[in-house]
């Protein structure tokens, strides 16, 4: 790394640190966190004396975890989706470009707001989770050992598919359609609300090739006691595949995003710009 780039990547780190300390006192991002919050937990809080079918656990403590999960494969991929693509529109990524390593800087600053951003959606569901239900994180240590490197593995397994999806889409409006609604199908089969088990068969192959249902699994394993694994596919955590699966979409993200940001960026012009503001007008209109 030379020293104009790691230069860039230090003003990244800080422009990430200073966009979440700026949505920290957005009353609008404050308002999001707190609704997310209040409705997880009062659909586990109505739901509390509920048991899941084969187990005697009660369905939040399966559930939230399952929550988490399902939180953090949705909001690394659609809010860095978002975010790029309104920033190629509105000019801001076209001023990145012009400026030396404008664009390993954009991007740092992109992955950690975004990653950054994850914490206040977990900690406002997690913390009032643990004093509401029973039989959470029976784990202990070994249990909040197990939730950072899920964390950690499933952000880095989905993020980086969320700025491939932010550079691909023609515009703001097709994310929802390109990627909001493709990720709440892999959502309702990955085992989050309901087992997997319970889907046929060729579903629970495709929800098994996508990290929403491996990123839930390591949750439900950090939080929940080892019988509970008989409840799951194979009878047990499957921590091995978990990390290899999750490792494999890694991979594969950090080799693919480079090059379609690589080739967004080439294709970025004042012009595009300009069309792109001119159909946003008119799709307001």
């Amino acid at each position: 790394m030379t020293a104009a780039t790691a230069h860039a990547v230090r003003l990244g780190v800080r422009r990430g640190w200073t966009e979440f300390v700026q949505s920290l006192r957005s009353p609008q991002d404050q308002a999001f966190y707190v609704v997310t919050a209040l409705g997880t937990l009062v659909f586990l809080w109505v739901n509390r004396d509920d048991r899941v079918e084969g187990t005697s656990l009660l369905f939040p403590t399966v559930a939230l975890p399952s929550i988490l999960g399902a939180l953090l494969a949705f909001g690394v991929v659609i809010g860095p989706a978002y975010a790029l693509a309104m920033e190629r529109e509105d000019g801001t990524l076209l001023r990145h470009k012009a400026l030396p390593h404008g664009m390993q800087g954009y991007v740092t600053g992109q992955l950690v707001y975004h990653s950054l951003g994850l914490v206040p959606s977990l900690v406002t569901i997690l913390l009032p989770g643990l004093l509401l239900f029973d039989g959470l994180m029976s784990g202990g240590a070994a249990g909040w050992a197990t939730l950072a490197w899920v964390v950690v593995l499933g952000l880095a397994a989905t993020l980086p598919w969320g700025m491939v999806l932010g550079a691909v889409v023609p515009s703001t409006q097709k994310v929802g359609t390109w990627g909001m609604l493709p990720i709440l199908v892999l959502t309702g089969i990955s085992g989050i609300f309901a087992p997997v088990q319970a889907l046929w068969g060729w579903l629970q192959v495709v929800a098994q090739v996508f990290p929403t249902y491996w990123i839930g699994l390591g949750m439900r394993s950090a939080f929940l006691p080892d019988g509970a694994a008989v409840a799951e596919l194979g009878g047990s955590w499957r921590t091995g595949t978990t990390v290899a699966v999750l490792a494999a979409w890694t991979v594969a993200g950090l080799l693919v995003a480079p090059r379609v940001l690589r080739r967004m960026s080439r294709r970025q012009s004042g012009s595009q710009v300009e069309a792109a503001r001119e159909a946003a007008l008119q799709w307001v209109r």
